[in-house]
Order: structure tokens, then C-alpha cells, then sequence
């Protein structure tokens, strides 16, 4: 076999075209992946992983890609990240103030996804459409823009009272979802939160947290030849070699005709890709 390239793993970049155009990273290498689909690939785990922070060799990858005392430390890998509302820089504890302010003290966008049905997200402003690739969403509208990132959080917990909040992996790889009217979606959610949104307008005012009505639903494809008939995982720390033809890719799962691999999971691997 060809190796196309190796080194420290980050999550594959993705590019909003028809279809999405992928690329492994492998440290400062890219290695376009479209053209691989329909072909033998074999991806093989070398035995270390780095922190993609400090570069410090780590048995364990943490909060995907970092060692256990930057996990511990690094305000990207605190609670709040996961659930935003309990950000606590307003308390004075945030591990990195100087992060925070760059990162959550920013605009948000809150915005609905049908990925393996519909789902409510939040995420920067400069992170769109990027987020939305990462997640294998195949429509996305964005409905809100937020102030900051505890703010979006807010209105998200509001709005996943009403629609999920979370994306069923094997369900999105087993096929495309059934398209649905967002915009539609999205007038209902306005209607039975109303009383939840006005209160957070209220508590925050209301250049805060702005009601997106002229967006429209972004439509993405994805590279795919065919689904996987079952849906089996590869584990690098099982098995350090992923491998067979290459079907497509989904979000940041690749599928092949003996499995599907996500390769976010494995950020810091040190990684082989051959053809």
C-alpha cells in the first residue's frame, strides 16, 4: 500500500461544498479524502498519543485530545463547555478569563438540525457552517443569535423541552433523514416558548438574544457511495488498524464496507492513512 500521510490526528477539516469536501489532518498535513471513496483504505493507530495543547505524551486521550492536567486546567475542557448555562466567569472562576472572553463572551447562534431527526443546537457565529458538517446534519437554519455563550445555553435548556438536543449516531449512519419544513419547526418552538423567550429578552435585553426569521435552511449533501448494512465501530485502542474500502463520509465518520470509524475521537493519535 501508499501511505498518504501521517502524523498527530486532528478532526478531519470539511468544507460546505455539493457534496462536502473532506481532509484528514495530520499535524500541518491535509490529505483530501473524497477522491479515496470507493477505494481500500487502511488506517493504522502508531502507539502514541499528544496533548494537541501542551504536546506532552499521554496514555489517555482526555476530553478528545488533551493529557489529564490540561483536561484539568484548560477552560475549553471545564463543565460549562458541555453545559454552557453553568458557566461561572461571571463568579470569578473561570480557569482562562482571557479564553472565556474571547470564546463564550461572543455571539452565539442557536439553530436547529435534522441530522437523525431534529434537534436544537448552539454554537459561535464563526462556527457556522462548520458545526453543522462536524454533525452530519443534512439541513440546519439558524434561529436565534445570542450574546454570549451561557445566554445560548439558556435558550437552548428552554427550547429542549420541546425537541431533542442530541444526534443518534447509529441512526445517522444508517441513512439520510427525512427532510423536514425547519422553518415550520422553528414558528412552532417561538410560539411555545414564547413566554420562556420574552423572559430571558427581559433578563438580558433584547439586543441579546435576536429572533433569526429571513435565514434560510442551509441544504448539505454528504460523499457517499452506500450505507453500511450494520453499523460496527472500529477501536483503535482495541485494534490499532481500521481498514477496507471506503464507502463515504458523515460528519466526521468515515464508512467503510467493514465498519465506521469517528475520527474526532481519536485527536493526539499519531496516525498512518495508506492507500
Amino acid at each position: 500500500m501508499i501511505e498518504l500521510g501521517r502524523g498527530s490526528l486532528s478532526k478531519m477539516a470539511a468544507r460546505l461544498e455539493a457534496p462536502v469536501q473532506y481532509a484528514f489532518r495530520l499535524g500541518e498535513q491535509e490529505v483530501p479524502v473524497n477522491p479515496l471513496i470507493g477505494q481500500p483504505l487502511r488506517l493504522e493507530y502508531l502507539g502514541a498519543i499528544h496533548c494537541t495543547h501542551c504536546g506532552r505524551k499521554t496514555k489517555t486521550s482526555f476530553s478528545q485530545g488533551y493529557c489529564y492536567p490540561c483536561m484539568q486546567k484548560l477552560a475549553q475542557c471545564d463543565v460549562c463547555i458541555m453545559s454552557p448555562e453553568r458557566c461561572h466567569y461571571d463568579a470569578g472562576t473561570c480557569r482562562e478569563p482571557s479564553w472565556g472572553e474571547q470564546f463564550c463572551m461572543t455571539d452565539h447562534v442557536v439553530y436547529l438540525a435534522n441530522s437523525s431527526g431534529v434537534k436544537v443546537g448552539i454554537t459561535r457565529a464563526t462556527q457556522v457552517p462548520t458545526r453543522w458538517l462536524d454533525q452530519g446534519a443534512s439541513q440546519a437554519l439558524p434561529i436565534l443569535r445570542v450574546a454570549t455563550r451561557q445566554q445560548s445555553g439558556f435558550v437552548e435548556d428552554l427550547l429542549r423541552s420541546q425537541v431533542a438536543d442530541k444526534t443518534n449516531w447509529r441512526a445517522l449512519l444508517k441513512g439520510d433523514a427525512a427532510p423536514v419544513d425547519l422553518a415550520a419547526v422553528r414558528d412552532r418552538l417561538f410560539d411555545s416558548c414564547g413566554e420562556g423567550l420574552e423572559a430571558l429578552q427581559q433578563r438580558f435585553g433584547l439586543q441579546a438574544i435576536q429572533p433569526l426569521l429571513d435565514r434560510p435552511v442551509v441544504e448539505i449533501g454528504y460523499p457517499i457511495e452506500a450505507y453500511p448494512a450494520k453499523i460496527s465501530s472500529f477501536n483503535l485502542d482495541k485494534n490499532p488498524v481500521a481498514e477496507g474500502t471506503l464507502m463515504g463520509i458523515k460528519g466526521q465518520y468515515l464508512l467503510f464496507d467493514s465498519g465506521v470509524i469517528n475520527i474526532r475521537k481519536y485527536t493526539g493519535y499519531q496516525l498512518a492513512v495508506y492507500q
